[in-house]
């Protein structure tokens, strides 16, 4: 009975080192990224890929990190929360930095500045932000032009999964006017006639990538690489590729 058991714990010794050794060989290949493909130019569908500048950082970001980036499309309320639970290591969505997100996951340096801007009909009344008191106001749920909203007085906020329904439901006299990012509202005002953006800006506000609180290792690693396509010019390179200087 001692022999078998000396054996059978010398088995098991053997055995653990063996998948120890392997476990320690394995090495991460992939960076996944969660994101929301309806916020061009940021990330939208083009045929069956997903592009635009936060997916080209995110590659580039992947590449000098020696990943490859997967990409999991999902609601934009959900990205924060795969990030959270290590459904995906890295959150890219025209994600706004703010006190409530950080809460929940931290976020690397910021790698652009956005502004939240106000779409409206020609002829609208609405001539600049502090006319939106009193009115109904479309925003994507989950966004910050969403939080933002909510302090505007006596205004009604209408949430829509996507930022496309509350530009059709502006279309349709459902709201008064959209908050939403500068960039998608330019592409959305481009492609329906009878809206335009007004001059003056909501919010200005900074995008960053959204990394789980307990990841430290990988928040730097971003940071690093974040800093070698700046200085390298590829980061400003990818955003001229998708937004035209004015």
């Amino acid at each position: 009975m001692k022999i078998s058991k000396i054996i059978c714990g010398a088995l098991a010794a053997v055995m653990a080192a063996a998948f120890a050794g392997c476990s320690n060989g394995s090495e991460k290949t992939t960076l996944v990224m969660a994101t929301n493909a309806e916020f061009p130019p940021y990330e939208f569908r083009e045929g069956g890929d997903i592009v635009g500048i936060d997916v080209e950082i995110a590659r580039a970001v992947a590449e000098d990190m020696g990943l490859e980036l997967v990409i999991e499309d999902m609601a934009f309320d959900s990205v924060i929360a795969a990030v959270q639970s290590g459904k995906a290591d890295i959150g890219a969505a025209g994600l706004t930095v703010s006190e409530d997100r950080l809460e929940n996951v931290n976020f690397s340096d910021p790698y652009t500045t956005a502004a939240q801007v106000v779409i409206i009909k020609d002829g609208s009344p609405v001539a600049s932000p502090n006319d939106l008191m009193g009115k109904k106001v479309g925003v994507q749920l989950g966004t910050t032009g969403a939080i933002y909203a909510e302090d505007i007085e006596d205004a009604t906020v209408e949430q829509y999964n996507k930022g496309f329904e509350a530009v059709q439901a502006l279309l349709q006299d459902k709201v008064d006017a959209v908050i939403i990012d500068r960039e998608p509202a330019k592409v959305f005002v481009s492609q329906n006639e009878g809206l335009k953006i007004l001059d003056e800006e909501f919010t200005v506000e900074d995008y960053a990538i959204a990394i789980a609180k307990d990841n430290d290792e990988l928040l730097e690693k971003v940071n690093s690489s974040l800093a070698n396509l700046k200085s390298s010019g590829k980061l400003q390179e990818i955003t001229d590729k998708y937004i035209s200087a004015e």
